[in-house]
């Protein structure tokens, strides 16, 4: 089927595309790097939390580690003990500055932002991983042997404790006390995982909060400028939105780090994973469940039988120049064409089933829910020799061109909002079917954290 003229928002054409080359990266990824800051050396079991805590300034200022996707790939095909070290070593010096910057960041949010109570639970959660991770030994001071551990390396001319994540060490002997060392870090950064579950909830309940005291306050900053567009409510200062991209960029990080680090610690890994990349990513797989799971969301929130439900149609463009394959989101997983590519499952999934989450509401509202059937929902799967590109299309009605930009705002929807739940973004599938707002700008980082992009096209009063 050909693809549809597209849509926005809840109603449109997204194409979210990835470059991919043979690196599985695109080029604006930035090439391996040697982690270069100097920390200090002595165990801190004992410190108080005050003094750990006054250590936060200098680590916000040290300067991160970049690590591509192809690094961690050729880093963890073989994972033993001593290349787990080797990472949980890289780790410690890591996420404590990368846990800084952001505590420094969200002490000094604009218009009054860090002052808000849901703010200031984040900035303790990012706080006490902090301390955490301080607190946790050295393997030096854990009883591992001094033979395993990384040498030094001259970096820049000055002679400072480098690490370079891509340089495995292998065949070495596992001692007792080495294992136990690396159960203790992946049990510590497990459980600073599970504390930043409902970080992203939780920063935009405390926008909400700093909106609600503008309205109490009348504010001028929920007005447009000069009267403009009527006096109509202004979403979101700039300075606010600019933060909320480097914050939720920078979880999405931690994350990544954290989850690869503990996918490679669990024996018997699912077949073509290298902890939680595939190296193998089936699109056609993704998408189809994707797609089941968001029709599943539209089918509860608004009574429909499985039948009703509009249908998503996945079509897949053969390289070769043959015609193109079209499977239903009833369809085999195991049929048909595929794409294949590195690179993260869940990072896509969530990409997919935020836009068809959009385009089924869109669809469902726009025709009513009395119709007989519905048009279907298409995607269009393309492989080139630099990219990858999914557009998805439908017939939802569109948005106005002016009101695409809002879109990528946080907090903007078009639905009516739910009412929240403390926990209601710790899965993909518990959440409503829209309200929340953040669902788009999103996705576009998990699309660009990898180096693509996710883009919006509308045809108004269409699709």
């Amino acid at each position: 089927m050909a693809p549809q003229p597209s849509s926005a928002a809840a109603a449109g054409v997204k194409s979210a595309f990835f470059p991919f080359k043979s690196a599985g990266l695109g080029s604006s990824m930035p090439p391996p790097i040697t982690a270069t800051a100097t920390v200090a050396a002595a165990a801190t079991a004992n410190a108080s939390t005050g003094s750990l805590m006054e250590r936060i300034p200098t680590y916000s200022g040290l300067p991160q580690t970049a690590v591509s996707l192809r690094q961690m790939v050729d880093f963890g095909r073989q994972p033993s003990e001593v290349t787990m070290l080797r990472a949980a070593q890289f780790l410690h010096r890591e996420l404590p500055i990368r846990l800084a910057r952001r505590v420094a960041e969200l002490a000094n949010l604009p218009h009054g932002l860090s002052a808000m109570p849901a703010v200031a639970r984040v900035k303790q959660w990012y706080e006490q991983s902090f301390v955490d991770l301080l607190r946790f030994p050295l393997p030096e001071h854990a009883g591992v042997p001094a033979t395993l551990l990384a040498e030094k390396m001259v970096v820049g001319g000055s002679r400072r404790s480098g690490f370079r994540y891509s340089d495995p060490v292998r065949g070495a002997a596992a001692p007792p006390e080495l294992e136990a060392y690396n159960s203790r870090f992946v049990a510590l950064i497990e459980a600073i995982k599970r504390r930043h579950d409902p970080v992203a909830s939780t920063i935009a309940q405390g926008v909400l909060e700093l909106k609600d005291h503008w309205r109490r306050t009348n504010s001028p900053l929920l007005r447009h400028p000069n009267g403009a567009n009527g006096g109509s409510p202004l979403l979101l200062p700039g300075d606010v939105q600019a933060f909320l991209d480097r914050f939720y960029m920078s979880r999405i990080g931690i994350r990544m780090l954290i989850g690869q680090h503990v996918a490679l610690s669990r024996p018997n890994p699912p077949a073509d994973y290298v902890g939680i990349i595939c190296t193998k990513t089936s699109l056609r797989r993704v998408a189809l469940e994707a797609a089941d799971n968001a029709r599943q969301v539209c089918i509860d929130h608004y009574g429909l039988f499985p039948g009703q439900c509009p249908e998503v149609r996945l079509v897949l463009a053969d390289p070769s120049g043959a015609p193109l394959s079209n499977l239903s989101s009833s369809a085999s997983a195991s049929s048909g064409n595929d794409v294949e590519f590195m690179y993260v499952p869940s990072h896509l999934h969530h990409m997919l089933f935020e836009l068809l989450k959009n385009s089924l509401r869109a669809v469902v509202e726009r025709h009513g829910l009395d119709v007989d059937s519905y048009p279907p929902i298409t995607v269009v799967v393309a492989a080139g020799n630099e990219d990858i590109t999914v557009k998805i299309s439908d017939e939802g009605g569109g948005i106005p061109r002016s009101a695409i930009p809002l879109l990528w705002t946080y907090l903007y929807t078009t639905a009516d909002s739910p009412a929240r739940e403390e926990d209601f973004d710790h899965g993909d599938f518990r959440a409503p079917l829209a309200g929340f707002g953040y669902g788009l700008p999103l996705s576009r980082l998990y699309a660009r954290y990898f180096g693509g992009d996710l883009r919006i096209v509308s045809m108004e009063g269409y699709g």
